[in-house]
């Protein structure tokens, strides 16, 4: 079974993909995403793979009978890829040369303009999970892509918020968010030419770091030259220092967030950013998504932003002066 189903409360989309459950267990002396696999290039600096298992699929199955005329059902549409980002076994994004990420950045455009070539796809999200504690089964390092055929909801609210700001200001909301905490300058890590990665003041998870560009770009297509290899040093900076906070290789969920594809332009008030939302809050205990943030989205960060920013920015010399 693969299809979405509608959320009739929140009006979101659900994708059901019950056939998920039968992916096999991987033997620990053995992974397909090295070479030598059969199943990847025996040489390779980065790969897109099509995943085995995919909740979406541009040839979607017909949806089970069970829609009625209150609860719908719609075609599980869409793409997931996996994205490998080096042939090593165990290497991380911050043990990277910034040439290789470099290279991984690339590869994100080039999968961006592709999926965005496909106009039932709404929502092309780039994301990375890693470590143990967020679910991660494949040490491989790789992230994936998920081209919806719908805005997911809180991308939605996002969009929605973004929009009324412009109409209200005349001015891009993120924009001005990252104005404020320039200005504020407690809550910023580092800041390059083409970069900004601070501890927003909403933050909702303890290390929950974002990076913004200075510039106003709506999507990572839009990148010059200069500023995809200022991202790919950025991203090596930034997870280099999430694993000097503690002296480990720190989990996290890591979310790429381009504009919305193949409808309204909305370039005008959108602005490329990454998130991470690392569920540690310290060494040895996780930040768990209880009650409060599960049943209502109502989050508690048990730490002071601008108290936490102090942590990393320390983390973030200790990493640059190894």
């Amino acid at each position: 079974m693969a299809e979405l189903r509608k959320h009739p409360l929140t009006n979101d989309w659900i994708m059901i993909a019950s056939h998920r459950q039968s992916r096999p267990q991987m033997p620990k002396d053995w992974c397909p995403f090295c070479p030598g696999s059969g199943k990847v290039p025996d040489d390779y600096d980065v790969y897109k793979y099509d995943n085995d298992f995919p909740a979406l699929s541009q040839n979607p199955p017909k949806p089970d009978p069970v829609a009625t005329d209150f609860f719908e059902t719609a075609p599980a549409y869409g793409k997931c890829e996996v994205i490998l980002y080096s042939p090593q076994h165990t290497i991380t994004l911050s043990e990277l040369p910034t040439s290789h990420i470099r290279k991984l950045v690339e590869l994100w455009v080039e999968r961006f303009e592709a999926l965005r070539m496909d106009e039932n796809i709404k929502y092309i999200f780039i994301f990375e999970n890693r470590g143990d504690v967020v679910g991660v089964t494949m040490p491989h390092p790789h992230g994936q892509i998920y081209g919806y055929s719908f805005i997911p909801k809180k991308l939605e609210l996002v969009v929605d918020n973004a929009q009324k700001y412009l109409k209200e200001k005349d001015r891009c909301l993120f924009c001005d968010m990252l104005a404020q905490e320039v200005m504020f300058d407690k809550r910023i890590i580092f800041r390059n030419r083409h970069f900004t990665v601070f501890l927003p003041f909403f933050s909702e998870y303890p290390y929950g770091v974002y990076i913004m560009s200075n510039a106003h770009r709506s999507n990572i297509s839009e990148f010059t030259d200069e500023e995809r290899s200022s991202l790919a040093e950025t991203l090596r900076q930034t997870t280099g220092m999430l694993d000097s906070l503690f002296d480990m290789k720190f989990p996290y969920m890591m979310c790429m967030y381009n504009e919305p594809v193949n409808g309204e332009n909305i370039s005008e008030y959108f602005h490329f950013h990454i998130a991470f939302y690392p569920p540690m809050r310290s060494a040895d205990k996780i930040k768990y998504n209880a009650s409060s943030e599960t049943g209502a989205w109502a989050h508690c960060n048990p730490t002071c932003p601008e108290e936490t920013a102090v942590e990393l920015r320390e983390a973030y010399q200790r990493f640059i002066n190894k």
